[in-house]
């Protein structure tokens, strides 16, 4: 295995496999889409994606994201390493699924991404850092069933020109509105409007690039009143305007 810590660049190629050791995704920049032994996630900033030993795992990124990864050796560097953190480390890395950071974590992987890893001392400092700091309790992953995606993302699809309300989304998940807040930051790393608002533009960008609609059109179809607003959250979103990206497809 090579380096512990590293610094990596994804892209829309797929990355499908499984690896003989856990890993740890955190996202710094966009948007990692993540497939864990059949269930989906996304890597964000402020969050991280636990990977198992084995465990086989999909991922892409469609618009390009930049993560920090821990690839963690063995049983016995984590028991050599960890100390009495080794054995709350090991669940936690037998549990797939996304958590959230909080901010003093989110610092750390900054601080981290920021730092020389590729130093070895830094880089083995700075993995048992991350894994010590995510053995507090607030970090533990929801144990119920997970949120009902595909009803949620047919209804955000069918509703795209609408506008649509986080108490519309709760009564699909049967659960109140702060109760799916909570879930959809566990869950996805994002608020339930913020993963509306990434769907549609995802939307769109399939159809500036895929199609000849008036950019006009596409904003109204993805719920845009105004082109300008549209253009606004697509160059927040994805960094280039939409003609830009109209003219790279």
């Amino acid at each position: 295995m090579g380096p512990i810590l590293t610094l990596r660049h994804y892209s829309p190629d797929l990355i499908n496999h499984s690896h003989a050791h856990a890993q740890l995704v955190f996202g710094l920049s966009g948007r990692l889409d993540f497939e864990i032994e059949g269930h989906g996630s996304q890597v964000v900033q402020q969050s991280v994606a636990v990977i198992p030993c084995d465990a086989h795992h999909v991922c892409a990124s469609p618009n390009g994201s930049r993560c920090l990864v821990l690839d963690v050796p063995d049983e016995r560097w984590l028991l050599n390493t960890l100390g009495d953190h080794a054995e709350a480390s090991r669940r936690l890395l037998d549990t797939a699924g996304p958590r959230t950071l909080d901010a003093s974590q989110g610092q750390l992987v900054q601080w981290l991404a920021a730092s020389p890893v590729d130093d070895p001392l830094i880089a083995q400092q700075g993995a048992v850092l991350l894994l010590a700091s995510l053995n507090s309790p607030g970090n533990r992953p929801f144990a119920g069933k997970r949120l009902p995606l595909a009803s949620l993302n047919a209804h955000i699809d069918r509703h795209l020109a609408h506008p649509l309300q986080v108490t519309d989304l709760a009564r699909i998940a049967d659960l109140s509105s702060a109760r799916l807040h909570t879930r959809f930051v566990a869950e996805c790393g994002q608020t339930p409007m913020d993963y509306v608002r990434s769907r549609r533009l995802h939307i769109a960008l399939g159809l500036l690039r895929e199609s000849t609609l008036p950019i006009g059109e596409i904003a109204s179809r993805v719920g845009y009143q105004s082109q300008s607003a549209f253009a606004a959250a697509v160059l927040r979103e994805f960094g280039r305007t939409p003609g830009a990206l109209r003219r790279e497809s």
